[in-house]
């Protein structure tokens, strides 16, 4: 036994642990009556054969039917990009040729003088043609 200091290295603490109550069984209850299907409200009740099959079912069906919900959103995003898939494949095959042949054409030239001249290959010893500006 040590002796008397006034300096403690911690401060007292309450550590009560209750004799007749055990936090995990009671979980542990709970969720088996819940798994089981039964409930406070339903402890007056007597038994009726299946009925434990019968709540398992609904609520099967019911997460199946939440997910099939949620499946759907995935399948129209699926279409919506097919769509859109669809028409950047028409515009491609319709579209860009027509448009690509109106950008590569060259403009009409005004002056046909000027075309004759530019249409011909440059050659250093050739005289210089002068155009007047009119």
């Amino acid at each position: 036994m040590g002796m008397f200091t006034p300096y403690k290295k911690h401060a007292n603490s309450f550590n009560y642990k209750p004799r007749y109550y055990d936090p995990v069984k009671e979980a542990r209850e709970l969720r088996r009556a819940e798994l089981h299907g039964t409930s406070a409200e339903d402890a007056d009740h007597e038994y009726v054969p299946g009925q434990y099959l019968k709540r398992q079912r609904s609520a099967r069906m019911e997460r199946t039917s939440r997910r099939s919900e949620r499946n759907n959103g995935g399948r129209m995003r699926m279409w919506i990009m097919m769509v859109i898939a669809v028409m950047l494949m028409l515009f491609v095959y319709r579209l860009y040729p027509v448009i690509a042949t109106a950008f590569s054409e060259k403009p009409a030239k005004a002056n046909s003088n000027t075309e004759a001249y530019e249409e011909e290959e440059f050659d250093p010893y050739a005289p210089i043609v002068i155009i007047p500006n009119d």
